[in-house]
C-alpha cells in the first residue's frame, strides 16, 4: 500500500518583513547563546534568553496593536501632505537636517512654476511687456531645467514677472495648462526663499510639491495605539504598485482634490481630474480586498475650492449639477456623488472636508478619524 502523504499545515505569519528579520536575528542570537542542548546555561545566558523572550512578546503585542492606514487617490490630491502633517503633529516635527532636502524641491517649484506661466503666455497669445522680455527669455531657455537654484538673477526675474499683467492673466487661466497649486504661495514668499541661510518653514514643507514614487511609510504612536500610514504615488504609472500595500489594511483614506473639477490630468490632457477620481474611487471602494475595510473620504483642497467655485460653475464637470456657484451645495453634490458609488451594503463611507495644509484643522479631523479607525479595528476583532 502506498503511504498516505501527511497533510501540510500552513500558518499565517503575523509579522511584517521588518519584524521577520528582527525575529530571525533575535532567534539566531538566542541559539548562539544557548550552546548545546545538554549543557546547563549560566545565569548570564539565562538572563539574556529571558530578555529575548520578553522582547519577542513585546514585538508581537506592538505589531498586533499597530493599525495600518492606506492613503489612496489620484496624483496631487494631498496624500503626501497629510503624511507630513502626521510628522508635524505626532512626531515632534522636522529637524533642521530633515528640512534641508526640501530646499532644492522648493527652488524647483519656483522655477518650474514661472516657466509654466511664461510658456502659457505664448500658448494663450498673451504678450509679455518689453521690460519683462529679458526675464521671460530666461525661463524659456532649456538651460534653466538643469541647475535649479534660486540665484539673485532668477529671484529678480521671478519678482518682475510675477507682477507682469500677462503673467497674472495667465495665472487666472491656470485650468488651461498645468500649474502647481503652490505657485502663488512661493512667489509671494520669494524674498524669504532667496536668502542665503534659507530654511523651509512648516508651511513651506507642506506646500512643497514633489511627485511621490514608490511606497512611503510613516509610523507614529498616539497614546497606546501605533499607526502605520502608507502613502503611494497616485499617477497612473504608480498604481500598479498599489496591490503590494493592500494586505492587513485597517482603514483606507481616499483623497479627492475638490478644486480640480475643471482641470485635466498631467498624464492625459483628455481626461478630467475629477472624473478620474470618481472612476478610481468606484474601483477601489468595491474591490474585494477592501470589502471589510473601513473607508474614509477626504474631500481635500477646500480652501482652493472655496475660491474657485465663486468663478467656475461645477456644471463644467457635472452637467446635472444645478447648485450654481455656491460652496455648500457644490460640496454636498460631490460628497453624494462619491458616497453613492459604495456598493457594500453594510458599510458607510465617512467623509471629511479638509485643507491638508491647515495643521490645526487636520489635527482636529484626524482625532475623529483615529477614533473611528480604532472602533472599526475593535469591531473587526470582536472586542465590540
Amino acid at each position: 500500500k502506498k503511504k498516505k502523504k501527511k497533510k501540510r499545515t500552513t500558518h499565517t505569519c503575523f509579522f511584517s518583513d521588518r519584524k521577520k528579520k528582527k525575529l530571525i536575528h533575535t532567534i539566531m542570537g538566542s541559539a548562539m547563546s544557548c550552546g548545546n542542548a545538554g549543557e546547563e546555561m549560566d545565569p548570564e545566558q539565562k538572563a539574556r534568553n529571558k530578555e529575548i523572550e520578553s522582547q519577542l512578546r513585546r514585538d508581537k503585542k506592538n505589531f498586533e496593536r499597530e493599525l495600518k492606514i492606506l492613503l489612496l487617490g489620484a496624483g496631487e490630491s494631498g496624500k503626501s501632505t497629510i503624511v507630513k502633517q502626521m510628522k508635524l503633529i505626532y512626531m515632534k516635527g522636522f529637524t533642521d537636517d530633515e528640512r534641508e532636502p526640501f530646499i532644492p524641491i522648493i527652488y524647483s517649484n519656483v522655477i518650474m512654476s514661472m516657466r509654466a506661466l511664461v510658456l502659457a503666455c505664448e500658448k494663450l497669445g498673451l504678450e509679455v511687456s518689453e521690460d519683462a522680455q529679458k526675464h521671460a527669455r530666461l525661463f524659456r531657455s532649456s538651460t534653466i531645467l538643469f541647475d535649479q537654484v534660486v540665484t539673485d538673477e532668477i529671484a529678480e526675474a521671478v519678482a518682475v514677472l510675477w507682477v507682469e499683467p500677462s503673467i497674472q492673466q495667465a495665472f487666472t487661466r491656470a485650468r488651461e495648462f498645468q500649474l502647481n497649486d503652490s505657485a502663488g504661495y512661493f512667489f509671494d514668499n520669494l524674498d524669504r526663499i532667496k536668502e542665503e541661510e534659507y530654511l523651509p518653514t512648516d508651511q513651506d514643507l507642506l506646500r512643497a510639491r514633489a511627485r511621490t514614487s514608490g511606497i512611503n511609510e510613516v509610523v507614529f504612536t498616539i497614546g497606546d495605539t501605533g499607526f502605520r500610514m502608507v502613502d503611494v504615488g497616485g499617477q497612473r504609472s504608480e498604481r500598479k504598485k498599489w496591490i503590494h500595500c493592500f494586505q492587513d489594511v485597517t482603514s483606507l483614506i481616499f483623497f479627492v482634490a475638490l478644486s480640480e473639477y475643471d482641470l485635466s490630468l498631467r498624464e492625459d490632457s483628455t481626461v478630467n481630474r475629477m472624473h478620474e477620481s470618481i472612476a478610481l474611487f468606484e474601483e477601489i471602494c468595491n474591490c474585494q480586498w477592501f470589502a471589510e475595510t473601513g473607508i474614509i473620504l477626504f474631500l481635500n483642497k477646500s480652501d482652493l475650492f472655496k475660491e474657485k467655485i465663486k468663478k467656475v460653475d461645477l456644471a463644467v464637470c457635472f452637467p446635472d449639477y444645478q447648485g450654481g456657484t455656491n460652496y455648500q451645495p457644490a460640496i454636498d453634490f460631490i460628497d453624494k456623488k462619491f458616497s453613492s458609488l459604495n456598493r457594500v451594503s453594510d458599510r458607510t463611507v465617512y467623509s471629511h472636508v479638509t485643507c491638508a495644509t491647515n495643521t490645526d484643522q487636520i489635527k482636529f479631523v484626524f482625532k475623529s478619524v483615529r477614533e473611528h479607525i480604532i472602533e472599526q479595528s475593535l469591531l473587526g476583532t470582536g472586542v465590540l
